[in-house]
């Protein structure tokens, strides 16, 4: 049986003891009712695997002693999601989930024309990215970025390097399909997923200005945050 799994916000690797954070430390002690000398995983979601002892399980300030530690590998293939921010929240929220389940390393809300919400609960949305690596046993955490105005994406130091780039829309141009141009390529990718009406037609010739290639992710018409998670999937799976 796995060991229960929490997240903490900070590591040094020199550390033999640590103190939980009131929530973290309530979990342990109240509700899975844990015992001094039981033992569970921790990791800072920057690929660290601790395995720690349980040493004092005070309900607000649980200590623990570390046993092992281990460094996962990054992920052989960086994916970076450039989205927009959407009008309903909990869909918005849904893509994240499943996003971070699948591996996406980096995630980059966007303000684009069409956008409807702008609203952005940081705190709110980083726990939904920590809750979903804990469940799905993942050691590495997506960054969060804060949202950008569409037109200074293309400006931002996370495109340098990146090796391979995708805008998903609607229009009717030619475009292939992201599983055909995804089959013999590695590397980093990036892509561009719209809001619920789509890019205009000045964001996507900003996009394929800036050697973004144009792609469809099927032939029927997906929502934004099902269209993300599509990506997603291919991005990181193919």
């Amino acid at each position: 049986m796995a060991l229960p799994f929490f997240y903490i916000s900070q590591y040094d690797t020199a550390q033999k003891e640590i103190v939980l954070d009131e929530d973290t430390s309530r979990h342990v002690a109240q509700v899975l009712r844990m015992n001094a000398g039981e033992k569970l995983n921790l990791t800072d979601g920057k690929g660290h695997l601790l395995t720690a002892v349980i040493k004092d399980n005070h309900k607000k300030h649980c200590v623990v002693e570390v046993e092992q530690t281990d460094l996962a590998n990054m992920p052989a293939r960086k994916v970076t999601i450039a989205i927009s921010l959407l009008k309903n929240t909990n869909r918005f929220e849904w893509f994240l989930e499943k996003a971070t389940e699948l591996g996406v390393a980096e995630i980059i809300p966007l303000l684009c024309a069409r956008t409807e919400k702008e609203k952005f609960r940081q705190d709110r949305l980083q726990q939904i990215l920590v809750s979903a690596m804990l469940q799905s046993q993942q050691v590495w955490l997506p960054v969060l970025h804060e949202p950008v105005a569409y037109e200074l994406l293309f400006r931002q130091e996370e495109l340098q390097g990146v090796q391979h780039k995708y805008i998903a829309h609607c229009e009717e141009e030619q475009k292939q399909e992201l599983t055909d141009v995804l089959a013999d390529t590695t590397g980093s990718r990036f892509i561009l997923i719209g809001p619920e009406g789509d890019f205009t037609s000045e964001e996507i010739s900003l996009a394929l200005a800036a050697h973004f290639k144009p792609v469809s992710l099927g032939e029927t018409r997906l929502r934004a945050e099902t269209a993300g998670v599509v990506a997603a999937t291919l991005l990181c799976l193919v």
